[in-house]
């Protein structure tokens, strides 16, 4: 069993916390199985290291809203406790074996521990989505819990150099310098999860490999974890090539956001022409994310949801 101890600023931001009567600590005690009182003008929480961690998470991140927009509200809380412990597949996936700011990594929505599952099962993992639902970063997560344990020997970070209304041609500086803005979210999320002189030192000896899609031709990758993020902006040849590369004791996940493709017009998409080519091969997954399973800013869900559905309310 451990404790943990959260402060409060004053006896009104407890009450607001909270909740009136202790509704919102109420529901916090039905989803997470951890002890929480109150006393001495802090928020005290006990129980085994899992609900702790969630219950603290979950106090932390109300106490940030409370602090943010001076209110609370019921919705937020449920869109919170459901965000930190993933709902009704709580539990059921275990953590990635990968730590980010001191606490491990772990599914947050019933989506996203589908889409984990699915990679520690199958060798060739397809995932779709909007922006903020983990796509990237949990594909990194598992890559570097697969070098962790040994299971692979190098990580291969690729990406499609399409841009709106830009080209690689046109970028000054050498190769490096090219790729490098087509590669930073991939890279942004690696060194999240690993030390920079890490990164730096596994760059150098080739365990992790960053390289634009256009490189890939004509190799074979071996005993890799191989990641190609924003898929939707392939072509359909350039899908089948990148997919072909695959070796011998490798994985491979293919994430993209098929409302978001930036390829010329009338150009089929290669994430959205494979989903449909492999759904009957086996060793195959498919995942697809929705607004539900964004785990950014709580209005990244509202800013997706008027996207998606302005258009059909115009029909």
């Amino acid at each position: 069993m451990i404790e943990a101890t959260i402060p409060v600023g004053s006896a009104d931001e407890l009450v607001m916390l909270l909740g009136a009567s202790d509704q919102h600590l109420r529901r916090i005690r039905d989803s997470v199985p951890a002890k929480i009182s109150a006393r001495d003008g802090k928020i005290h929480v006990s129980g085994d290291e899992q609900a702790v961690l969630q219950a603290t998470e979950i106090i932390e991140k109300i106490k940030s809203t409370v602090g943010r927009d001076g209110s609370l509200t019921p919705d937020q809380v449920t869109h919170i406790i459901k965000q930190v412990t993933g709902g009704p597949n709580n539990g059921r996936t275990a953590p990635v074996d990968v730590r980010q700011a001191g606490k491990m990594i772990r599914p947050r929505t019933p989506g996203q521990a589908e889409y984990v599952e699915a990679i520690r099962t199958c060798d060739l993992v397809f995932c779709s989505g909007p922006a903020g639902t983990g796509k990237t970063y949990l594909a990194v997560a598992t890559a570097v819990e697969s070098l962790k344990q040994k299971q692979i020997g190098k990580i291969v970070l690729v990406r499609p150099a399409v841009e709106a209304g830009e080209n690689l041609g046109f970028l000054p500086g050498d190769l490096q310098a090219k790729i490098n803005p087509y590669l930073r979210p991939l890279l942004d999320a690696l060194r999240e999860m690993m030390d920079y002189e890490q990164v730096k030192r596994y760059m150098a000896d080739d365990v992790i490999e960053v390289v634009p899609l256009a490189y890939m031709r004509g190799r074979t990758l071996n005993n890799a974890f191989i990641i190609m993020d924003e898929a939707q902006n392939t072509t359909v040849p350039q899908m089948k090539m990148f997919l072909t590369r695959m070796g011998l004791q490798s994985k491979v996940v293919v994430s993209g956001d098929t409302s978001q493709v930036d390829l010329p017009p009338h150009t089929k998409s290669g994430l959205i022409d494979a989903i449909g080519r492999l759904r009957h091969v086996e060793g195959f997954a498919n995942v697809t994310l929705t607004g539900a399973d964004i785990v950014r800013h709580r209005l990244v869900q509202d800013i997706v949801r008027a996207y998606e559905e302005g258009p059909k309310k115009k029909r």
